[in-house]
């Protein structure tokens, strides 16, 4: 099964960019959908975006124009480039693998927007 580390949250100001990226073990990064979710205090985890092994991607309506997933298989990594942040986007960001095998999730990464 894949394993997964994230990287890249921190503290930004409103308007504000960062980018997250999610390091994934095993041989199978390649044939994974691989996605972004986030979960905010006392809030259900939702999907932020998501990309499949041939590269299409989806994204939630709240982040669309704002945010993009993208992968290299090369290095076995998938990233999300956030740009004019929102308070509203403040949690924590996992990543999720998804492929014929099951599910993996990362550990999560803390994102705040704050002023």
């Amino acid at each position: 099964q894949v394993q997964l580390v994230e990287s890249g949250g921190g503290l930004v100001q409103p308007g504000g960019s960062l980018g997250l990226a999610c390091a994934a073990s095993g041989n199978i990064f390649r044939f994974s959908t691989m996605g972004w979710y986030r979960q905010a205090p006392e809030k259900q985890r939702e999907l932020v975006a998501a990309i499949t092994s041939g590269g299409s991607t989806n994204y939630a309506d709240s982040v669309k124009g704002r945010f993009t997933i993208s992968r290299d298989n090369a290095k076995n990594t998938v990233y999300l480039q956030m740009n004019n942040l929102k308070p509203e986007d403040t949690a924590v960001y996992y990543c999720n693998a998804q492929n014929g095998f099951g599910g993996s999730w990362g550990q999560g990464t803390q994102v705040t927007v704050s002023s």
